[in-house]
């Protein structure tokens, strides 16, 4: 006897074939392991679903060179080498993602960098690259989730360069050397000022230090700065001192450098 009521062939086929596109949906990704790394190069961008990724001995062998917490859900790309630098960024995804990138042969691959959310390197040329993303659980967990990877060359170091006024102000009565000028710095996240500053006052040498840093003004454009000089035994007083100043501007990657020396007249006011 059927008992299938009329219309439940239909559905009990719908049901299967929507079950047969979720098996599909899970299966692994290509790139789960080394064999099917992606081809990938400086321009490229990808965002990819690594909820159903796994790990394996070839992660936890490079791994035991980096010392991440967790190589979940892990997905690998090759790169070919040119000599240039290159940005691996997965900082936008939606999991906490790390990155380690080897040569050699997976299961045998030597650590080149390692590190969360990105790393860079430089890819010399003709040698193949392997960079593993995987699931670090620093978020406290989940296996994986919405990747976004790009990789891209790495920017020009930071270039930095700092005048320093040739007057500058003291408070007669904490003796603290007020001391300014101007900035300029490119590809930078921020830019810092350490100012130290020396002044003959009768018999003694007063010597003191400052510091001024910002962030996000590394475009280009001139931008006044201001320190104040601390003493550090005695107090400065009105006429001349010498200002040495160290600067430098850092993006994520790397920093740049400058020296000034200046010699500032300092005019003596109550503050």
């Amino acid at each position: 006897m059927n008992l299938l009521r009329p219309g439940m062939g239909s559905l009990t086929a719908l049901l299967l074939l929507c079950f047969m596109n979720d098996t599909a949906l899970a299966a692994p990704l290509n790139n789960d392991i080394a064999a099917g790394a992606t081809p990938a190069a400086i321009g490229v961008r990808e965002t990819l679903d690594t909820s159903e990724a796994t790990t394996d001995g070839d992660d936890a062998q490079l791994n035991a060179a980096c010392g991440a917490p967790a190589t979940d859900a892990s997905v690998w790309y090759a790169v070919q080498g040119t000599g240039q630098g290159i940005v691996v960024d997965v900082a936008e995804s939606r999991y906490s993602a790390g990155v380690m990138v080897g040569v050699g042969s997976p299961g045998n691959l030597s650590l080149v960098t390692c590190g969360a959310n990105g790393v860079a390197f430089v890819a010399a040329a003709n040698t193949t690259y392997y960079v593993i993303v995987f699931d670090d659980q620093a978020d406290g967990g989940g296996n994986g989730g919405t990747l976004n990877i790009a990789f891209e060359a790495i920017p020009p170091p930071p270039k930095v360069t700092v005048s320093v006024d040739p007057y500058g102000t003291v408070n007669i009565q904490t003796g603290v050397a007020t001391i300014s000028g101007i900035y300029t710095c490119t590809h930078g996240d921020s830019i810092n000022v350490t100012v130290n500053a020396s002044q003959n006052v009768g018999r003694f040498t007063v010597s003191g230090s400052g510091a001024f840093s910002r962030a996000n003004t590394c475009d280009g454009a001139p931008h006044a700065w201001s320190a104040n000089v601390v003493p550090e035994n005695g107090k400065f007083a009105g006429g001349k001192s010498l200002a040495l100043t160290f600067s430098y501007a850092c993006s994520y990657f790397e920093c740049g450098t400058g020296y000034t020396e200046q010699t500032v007249q300092l005019r003596g006011g109550a503050q």
